[in-house]
């Protein structure tokens, strides 16, 4: 049997901490982009072993598997525990589309007092606990790059963006961090 590399982090060595911040590269993990209609999502969350959320900016977690809803009929999962998610969802016979993107896309956890203040450095979005409560997830910007945020936490997000604007976004973070 051939034996696989270990998948090294685009951000390898790569953290800041700060007064009120931390900036760390995420774990690797399975990423999925899943495309569905409405039809297809029971039989795919049971295959999942997760409901997947139908409303705007919620997520769904089961373990160290999570669903975030970018659209009516689009989601990301991630699994930090190593799961071949595209075998999950081979398993249900629905209509769907299952793309694994875990080459492609990386995360930074950023966490602290001041999270909100970094990230409002180059996202558009009102980033407010009100507005933007713990589980939610969106696709938006930060700097130029696409990026989705997702908070895990009432003072932690985890940015989701591909490999490579992943060195753009960390350094934009790291500099906005050193600024508040």
């Amino acid at each position: 049997m051939a034996e696989t590399a270990r998948r090294i982090s685009a951000l390898e060595g790569r953290a800041y901490q700060g007064p009120g911040i931390a900036l760390n590269p995420a774990a690797p993990a399975s990423r999925l982009s899943l495309r569905a209609p409405e039809a297809s999502l029971a039989a795919l969350s049971k295959a999942l072993g997760l409901i997947l959320p139908r409303k705007p900016k919620t997520t769904a977690e089961s373990g160290k598997r999570a669903a975030l809803w970018l659209g009516p009929d689009e989601w990301l999962l991630i699994d930090e525990g190593g799961a071949d998610l595209t075998v999950l969802c081979a398993k249900a016979s629905a209509l769907h589309s299952a793309v694994d993107i875990s080459h492609r896309n990386t995360a930074i956890l950023v966490a602290g007092e001041h999270t909100e203040d970094v990230l409002g450095a180059g996202c558009p979005q009102a980033l407010s606990l009100a507005r933007f409560p713990i589980g939610a997830a969106s696709r938006t910007v930060f700097g130029k790059a696409e990026v989705v945020l997702w908070r895990i936490a009432e003072d932690a997000f985890r940015i989701e963006c591909w490999r490579s604007f992943s060195y753009y976004v960390f350094s934009l973070l790291e500099k906005a961090a050193r600024e508040v």
